[in-house]
């Protein structure tokens, strides 16, 4: 079942008490209703607002491998250590869980305040005043932090990223030199090549699926949009109308949606994948890449640092743009990683602590730059290094859904049962297996998403 189905369902019960509670909707008066604190994320002033705040807040988020003392960078207990030096009065308890994005939609089930900030799953954007405090009007909260929109609805912001990512592959720089690689791919068609001479000239896996995890696997919906097109409308704006989003683009097959797929699908086929890919093991590749056992891992730039970390040849685990060309230009979405969410059941001083620790998280605490994210903060351009070779990609931003369709894409990936960027691995599983089985071939499989999903876009229209 995927997280859309979930949500769906799950929340519909505690949908209708809350819209009882408040009203019924996202509008101005439901904002002032969840909002006890009285103060929005503009008008907190860190070392300022709050000084007199005495509270207790419990944090919800996906980050166990930050609870242990073991962490190779900045642990949970370090962060919150760091925030008390300047609000001493407010305690932080930090509760994680690795199949993070189906509690966290439990506990919202609960509607109830066990919860003070929770980074956000996959709700609907006009539920999102059912469960979660405005932290001010977008146009307001975007002068101070990016990606203001990304969890807004009806003019008001419901989360804020703890920090911008875009997506690309992680590759181990001295496996790409051993097999004689100069220049990095920048079309589907050089990327396979070069797996192919990694596979002939090193012992490296060219190319480690994960594909254990499904997670990990649902990452390839991320390279879909503007990635693949160049078009920051296409997720939002076009796929919602258009019956056939995974059709091949005959102009340039190298491009679009098809494109990321079949190259995933080509590597299987052409045996440049782990032997058996039923025994992958998340843990473990990172030390692998790292020492050089694997060549490339698609995966959010989110995993670099780990992946540095996770061995003693940090500097030849490196980052690069997924290797499609539009037009002659490389593209990279940035959009945010999980936001915080702050409950609407909380009372008055855990809503202010809460929104002054959402604050710390973005302006303070280095959490964006520490885990090799972009930093949120309005005026910080300054890229991690990690991003050393997207210096002639242009980083754009998905463009929200037009007015009155904000959950139209969310609807029809729902009724499709395709799951795109909603953890939805299960279907990208299947194209290793198809490509490992020589069962269906890619065009089979992209022909039987495009019915699902245009079945989906005219029962929607």
């Amino acid at each position: 079942m995927n997280l859309k189905k979930i949500a769906a369902a799950g929340v519909a019960v505690a949908t209708m008490v809350s819209m009882a509670a408040c009203g019924g909707g996202s509008g101005s008066g439901s904002e002032a209703a969840n909002n006890k604190a009285g103060v929005t994320y503009p008008e907190i002033k860190l070392g300022e607002t709050g000084k007199d705040v005495k509270a207790e807040i419990t944090f919800l988020n996906a980050r166990t491998d930050m609870g242990l003392a073991t962490y190779p960078g900045k642990n949970w207990e370090a962060y919150l250590k760091e925030f008390n030096e300047m609000y001493p009065d407010i305690k932080v308890n930090v509760q994680t869980d690795s199949n993070y994005a189906d509690s966290a939609l439990t506990r919202l089930q609960a509607n109830n305040d066990s919860w003070d900030i929770m980074m956000i799953p996959a709700v609907d954007l006009s539920e999102l005043g059912n469960y979660f405090v405005s932290y001010g009007a977008t146009d307001e909260v975007g002068k101070e932090v990016k990606l203001s929109k990304e969890k807004a609805y009806d003019g008001q912001t419901y989360g804020i990223a703890t920090d911008g990512q875009t997506s690309g592959v992680v590759y181990n720089a001295k496996v790409f030199k051993d097999a004689g690689i100069t220049e990095l791919p920048k079309t589907p068609d050089e990327y396979i090549a070069d797996l192919k001479l990694i596979k002939e000239k090193t012992d490296a896996i060219p190319l480690y699926t994960n594909f254990a995890e499904e997670w990990a696997m649902g990452a390839w919906d991320f390279y879909i949009g503007g990635i693949a097109t160049g078009n920051p409308k296409f997720i939002n704006q076009v796929m919602p109308h258009d019956k056939a989003p995974f059709a091949k683009n005959d102009k340039d097959p190298q491009t679009y949606p098809y494109a990321v797929y079949n190259t995933l699908y080509q590597a299987v086929a052409n045996g440049l994948t782990e032997e058996d890919y039923s025994t992958t093991d998340w843990e473990s590749s990172k030390g692998k890449i790292n020492n050089g056992e694997i060549g490339s891992m698609v995966l959010g730039a989110w995993a670099v640092t780990q992946m540095k970390q996770a061995g003693d040849h940090p500097d030849d685990v490196q980052y690069m743009p997924f290797p499609i060309t539009v037009d002659g230009k490389q593209y990279a979405t940035l959009s945010g990683n999980y936001s915080m969410g702050i409950n609407k059941n909380s009372d008055a001083s855990r809503q202010e602590a809460a929104m002054i620790f959402v604050k710390w998280m973005t302006e303070k605490s280095g959490y964006a730059q520490n885990e090799g994210g972009i930093p949120i903060v309005q005026g910080d351009d300054k890229m991690p290094e990690i991003y050393e070779h997207f210096s002639d990609v242009d980083l754009i931003v998905d463009d929200p859904a037009l007015e009155g369709e904000e959950d139209l894409f969310a609807d029809i990936n729902s009724d499709s049962e395709l799951g795109i960027n909603n953890g939805n691995g299960k279907k990208i599983q299947d194209i290793v297996v198809q490509a490992a089985t020589k069962g269906k071939t890619i065009d089979q499989i992209m022909d039987e998403w495009n019915q699902k999903w245009g079945a989906a876009v005219e029962s929607e229209s």
